[in-house]
């Protein structure tokens, strides 16, 4: 991977016709066109369904009912589906990409029978789960076996549900003994807590931690027009030299659809967001299936494409559309597409993916906005590109000042440079 990393997350039960069968060469085409590296199946191990306790049908992939099991109506021929699954890999991979998947530690379903130590309750509002106890050492010891297990078939790396619920010493030393193994396996967590940052990577391992509470919260909060983008400087400084362990979004399976009313309201009120999420730092980013041709989640609930339910978004279905017959969009999603693929092709380049970065805010004159503006500078074996992030609701037009200091550091011969960004939108230009 010479680019950024692009991670792309899908519900398989959504793709086409809700199969294994569905993700043919067409389809990984499409995701290579896009730039994207991973895909994050969403779903694959065998979860409750059609049991009283189960919310919606078919019930959510978070209650996994069997551990070494993936779910039957993901095959074509049911008693067929771990030879099907193993095959999707396999033609991943052909593809020269990798495959991600879930791996859930904290509970299991209500059904669940394995041999993993359970406690008689659940967290939350999650009535079809019970909770994993990890105080009992029989867990760790199960857990290492099922990362094994789904390591031997391919898989590449995990995303790892609610891991702050779970011990980071005990987490670590499950990562550590599956990497003796797999040393290769990326673990990426989804941990909302800053000060948890410093754990989950140190002594659990993780390679990559959601960005959630920073640039995620931040940008929608911009958005919102209840939050200043002075604090994506404060949220950098913060992190420090934890940036590049972080996963950038601006959705996912648990987020409001970033094109829907309860969001930005539609994909072109988010350029800036967008441009920010994937251009300022080295950061992997990650794209929820359906955000780049504006999927709204109209369908859905709140702006959520359900996971618990059987659904078909109508952008997705547009999509798949687009992929097999190379028409199925309207002007507006093949207009929201083209932005993508625009700002995808930037990130591809050396200079976003590990160039060094600059923020320009603390130096710009009026009219520049802090609280409404976002500028840097990103720079690489001497290329280099200004980007301006405009958060407000009008065009501006302005000349972005270099400083001396990043000068000298960056070998840029100019020292301002004029940008033009409509309301909620990016301008980038290359210095």
């Amino acid at each position: 991977m010479n680019g950024k990393i692009i991670i792309y997350q899908v519900l398989p039960r959504i793709w086409g016709d809700g199969t294994f069968a569905s993700w043919n060469d067409a389809s990984f085409g499409y995701l290579k066109s896009l730039g994207v590296d991973c895909i994050w199946f969403t779903g694959i191990p065998r979860h409750a369904s059609g049991k009283p306790f189960v919310k919606g049908n078919p019930g959510s992939p978070y209650a996994i009912s069997d551990w070494y099991d993936v779910n039957p109506y993901l095959a074509a021929r049911p008693a067929r589906r771990m030879a099907e699954f193993e095959a999707l890999v396999a033609r991943t991979h052909a593809a020269g990409l990798k495959c991600i998947m879930d791996f859930i530690p904290n509970h299991v379903a209500c059904d669940y029978k394995g041999a993993l130590a359970l406690y008689g309750w659940h967290d939350g509002d999650w009535t079809d789960t019970i909770k994993v106890d990890w105080t009992n050492p029989q867990t760790p010891r199960e857990m290492t076996e099922i990362l094994r297990f789904w390591a031997s078939k391919g898989i590449d790396g995990f995303r790892c549900d609610m891991v702050e619920l779970v011990p980071a010493e005990a987490l670590g030393g499950v990562i550590s003994a599956v990497r003796k193994e797999f040393p290769e396996l990326m673990f990426v967590a989804e941990v909302y807590q800053k000060e948890n940052y410093s754990r989950y990577l140190d002594v659990a391992g993780f390679d990559l931690l959601y960005d959630k509470s920073g640039s995620y919260d931040i940008l929608r909060g911009i958005l919102a027009g209840n939050r200043s983008a002075r604090e994506l400087t404060w949220n950098w400084q913060w992190l420090g030299g934890r940036q590049g362990n972080m996963l950038n979004f601006l959705e996912n399976h648990d987020e409001q659809r970033l094109a829907s009313s309860w969001f930005a309201g539609c994909a072109d009120k988010a350029w800036a967001a967008v441009a920010h999420s994937l251009l300022f730092n080295s950061a992997p980013f990650m794209l929820y299936a359906g955000q780049e041709v504006g999927e709204d989640a109209a369908e859905g609930h709140e702006g959520r494409t359900s996971i618990f339910e059987w659904c078909h978004p109508a952008g997705l279905q547009a999509l798949q559309s687009y992929i097999a017959t190379g028409s199925g969009l309207n002007r507006e999603r093949r207009h929201v597409l083209k932005r993508y693929r625009e700002l995808l092709a930037l990130a591809s380049r050396p200079v976003f993916a590990s160039g060094a970065v600059w923020d320009l805010c603390y130096c710009q004159p009026a009219p520049f906005d802090p609280d409404r503006h976002f500028a840097f500078v990103r720079w690489h074996s001497g290329q280099a590109f200004a980007v301006f992030c405009n958060f407000s609701n009008t065009t501006v037009t302005l000349n972005l000042q270099f400083p001396s200091e990043l000068l000298t550091a960056s070998g840029i011969n100019k020292k301002e440079a004029t940008v033009t960004a409509a309301p909620f939108d990016c301008s980038v230009i290359k210095l």
